[in-house]
């Protein structure tokens, strides 16, 4: 198989992933970590990260000390997510990371 067979059969029927990852919906128990998430921690805000050439839309949750956590989802279901827990959501691309979260992870590092 040449180049531009990949190129073609790529563009034509992949989405990314080797497995096809790219498209996979959140699962019940990445919706259920991101309610304890929540529910665990003080003050929580969620921002709606955008689809990417290497990651799926995805929703990141951020505690009032900076502590985050990250789940693929829609943008629909962070929205609903957002309302069922009563959190703030924001678009990323429109208001940045929270200066906390760097600060965290900062701290955080391995």
């Amino acid at each position: 198989m040449g180049l531009r067979d990949r190129l073609h059969r790529r563009r034509k029927g992949s989405s990314g992933g080797r497995d096809g990852s790219m498209d996979r919906a959140a699962t019940k128990a990445d919706i259920e970590h991101l309610r304890e998430f929540a529910r665990s921690r003080r003050s929580v805000e969620a921002y709606v990260e955008p689809r990417t050439n290497v990651t799926q839309m995805s929703v990141l949750l951020v505690a009032a000390d900076g502590e985050w956590t990250r789940r693929r989802t829609t943008e629909k279901a962070a929205k609903q997510l957002a309302a069922d827990l009563k959190i703030p959501v924001y678009d990323v691309q429109r208001t940045g990371y929270p200066q906390r979260m760097r600060d965290w992870s900062a701290r955080n590092k391995p």
